[in-house]
């Protein structure tokens, strides 16, 4: 048996359907990511990229139904705290989370708790500051350490919250729109720490409604509408001005670049 074969897919979903209240959000989700692909969901506000990334952490859970599975890692079943040190998530919720007076290195130290900061029952030991240290190098901000994350900018705090994804050396990292709030100079840095961390093997999902966060490092694209798959395959392939004008709804002139993609 080759190792393709023998190794588990990071992701695999079946017939998967959430709701939200009343609203179907995805809709019949059927998607496979290998472990270490690079792959960008991209799709418009609203149609379902948030949630499919809350299905994978299990902040939502699927519709039950015959024919309907969702697998990670080859596994169905997971504790919640253990799944979330095998993925390392970068949001926005988590940002809004991760806002007061605690310093990086405390939110770094945080993610091998799957809090947002230091709480009285937990037990932190010489390695888990060791690591977090060297997390933050890893990124390029091991001055933020000492920090409050409330006197940090937006460029800062992301990236403070990158480290916090690799502290535990996770099996994949999870970008839910990563540039929001960023301006011209943050956004690039992360951009280019994202270039670092696939060109390092880590596997990545990103999820966006901007073609200039699809780094060239990602192969592969899959639109979302409405909360279903439109389309998925190679990005050359898949990012089409036809398709991204009926994905958003009006007229685009398709730039490429450098392996980067961007619209007017």
């Amino acid at each position: 048996m080759s190792d393709a074969v023998k190794t588990p897919a990071l992701l695999e979903l079946e017939n998967v359907s959430v709701m939200r209240g009343q609203k179907v959000v995805l809709d019949r989700i059927n998607l496979r990511i290998g472990l270490s692909e690079h792959v960008a969901i991209l799709g418009p506000n609203g149609c379902g990229k948030s949630t499919f990334i809350k299905t994978i952490t299990r902040e939502c859970y699927p519709v039950a139904d015959e024919g309907s599975s969702i697998r990670i890692l080859g596994e169905s079943n997971w504790d919640v705290f253990e799944l979330r040190s095998l993925l390392g998530i970068v949001s926005n919720d988590l940002m809004s989370l991760c806002t007061g007076e605690a310093s990086g290195l405390d939110v770094v130290i945080s993610g091998f708790f799957s809090s947002t900061r230091i709480f009285p029952n937990h037990v932190i030991d010489p390695e888990h500051r060791r690591r977090a240290e060297a997390a933050l190098l890893q990124v390029g901000v091991p001055h933020l350490g000492g920090r409050a994350v409330e006197e940090m900018s937006s460029g800062e705090a992301k990236r403070v919250l990158i480290a916090r994804a690799l502290v535990h050396e996770p099996k994949a990292l999870l970008f839910d729109e990563p540039c929001n709030s960023l301006d011209i100079a943050a956004q690039h840095d992360l951009r280019e720490t994202m270039r670092v961390l696939a060109n390092a093997g880590a596997g990545i999902i990103l999820v966006t409604h901007e073609l200039l966060d699809i780094v060239p490092e990602i192969e592969r694209v899959v639109l979302m509408a409405n909360g279903r798959i439109v389309a998925d395959g190679p990005k050359d392939e898949v990012l089409e001005a036809g398709a991204l004008a009926r994905l958003f709804g009006c007229e685009v002139e398709l730039v490429r670049r450098g392996g980067w993609y961007g619209v007017w």
